[in-house]
């Protein structure tokens, strides 16, 4: 039973995958604009962060979409297709689940964020 339900929402995602990104694309927001000097210091900060995300996963759609909003050139790693960043995902944040934000620190300290509400919040709290 369980495999039959996995088949069905794979078939789904196949499906209406290329919806999805059709739809991401089309209703892309128009990004903030900032100063150079604080655009710069923006991108220096996001230096520390990467989005493990799935292409098609709906809660990861919204969160590149609040990122395009804030002008923020976040890093992205598939978890979905590519074993090394799933791995990844795995060791550090503990489940393979997504979108997950990976901020680390100064000191080499990684704080992984699960779910896209609790994400957009972490990002809009510091760059807005």
């Amino acid at each position: 039973m369980k495999s039959i339900i996995r088949a069905f929402f794979r078939a789904l995602r196949v499906l209406l995958g290329p919806f999805m990104q059709l739809w991401e694309f089309a209703t892309r927001p128009k990004g903030v604009e900032r100063a150079l000097a604080e655009q710069q210091a923006v991108d220096r900060q996001c230096q520390s962060m990467v989005l493990y995300q799935f292409t098609t996963c709906p809660f990861c759609i919204k969160v590149r979409q609040e990122m395009r909003r804030l002008s923020l050139p976040i890093e992205r790693r598939d978890a979905q297709h590519d074993q090394k960043n799933k791995d990844d995902l795995l060791k550090g944040g503990g489940t393979v689940k997504v979108p997950c934000l990976k901020v680390t620190d100064a000191n080499g300290q990684s704080e992984w964020i699960y779910e896209s509400g609790a994400i957009i919040t972490r990002l809009k709290s510091q760059f807005l």
